[in-house]
């Protein structure tokens, strides 16, 4: 008896280490509805040929969109993960020039990885974090009448290399790999705007952009 105890531990084992290990190597999608809350204020103003009035700043709208992540698993607690999402913004005034028009139309492509370290609770919960390297890409934008208005013809948002922290959970809604996923993200990255009348760059000024980006969404494991 006690022999067939033992070969039935040992099997136990042998079944359960596969069965552990499958963890590495799997493939998560995750599909979400995303809020980009960039900020945008001006941090430092390099050109001003027109004269902004004491107190000017500016601020970025923000974006609701839905989002792709791709996310691989190295092991079962520590995996890579991309996104894949543009989104609309403009630039308006604040301050001294509350209401004004200044970009339209901006489209940011965030080019991020993030390493990410899980935690296993008990059902299959997985709280997690992580963090990694992202470049915007900024292209689309238009000047907004009240810029043009001033004889603004042309406005460039420079593409810019950052950094980004990450926080999140999944949960497991079944045993085929389906779950929900909460996620948020925080960007440290800035970007210069230059405003040209004809050949002239009329102003030039650096701006946080910093969004807070959260995610709720369904994700499938396999």
């Amino acid at each position: 008896m006690k022999k067939i105890a033992v070969l039935a531990a040992a099997l136990g084992v042998g079944l359960a280490s596969p069965a552990m290990a499958q963890d590495a190597g799997d493939v998560q999608i995750k599909g979400f509805i995303t809020g980009v809350l960039p900020d945008g204020e001006i941090t430092e103003v390099e050109t001003d040929l027109i004269g902004l009035p004491v107190g000017s700043q500016t601020r970025a709208t923000n974006a609701y969109v839905p989002t792709v992540a791709v996310e691989y698993f190295v092991s079962p607690n520590f995996s890579l993960e991309t996104i894949c999402c543009v989104t609309p913004h403009d630039v308006r005034g604040a301050g001294a020039l509350a209401g004004a028009e200044l970009i339209d139309d901006a489209i940011i492509l965030p080019a991020t990885i993030t390493a990410k370290y899980h935690f296993q609770l008990g059902g299959g919960i997985k709280p997690y974090i992580g963090a990694g390297p992202t470049y915007f890409l900024i292209f689309s934008e238009d000047v907004g009448a009240d810029a043009a208005a001033l004889g603004a013809t042309d406005v460039d948002l420079s593409d810019e290399f950052g950094f980004v922290l990450q926080a999140g959970v999944d949960v497991p809604l079944n045993d085929r790999g389906l779950g929900l996923s909460l996620d948020a993200k925080r960007y440290f990255v800035g970007t210069t705007a230059t405003f040209s009348a004809g050949d002239t760059v009329a102003l030039q000024t650096e701006h946080d952009l910093d969004p807070w980006v959260v995610s709720a969404g369904l994700s499938l494991r396999f």
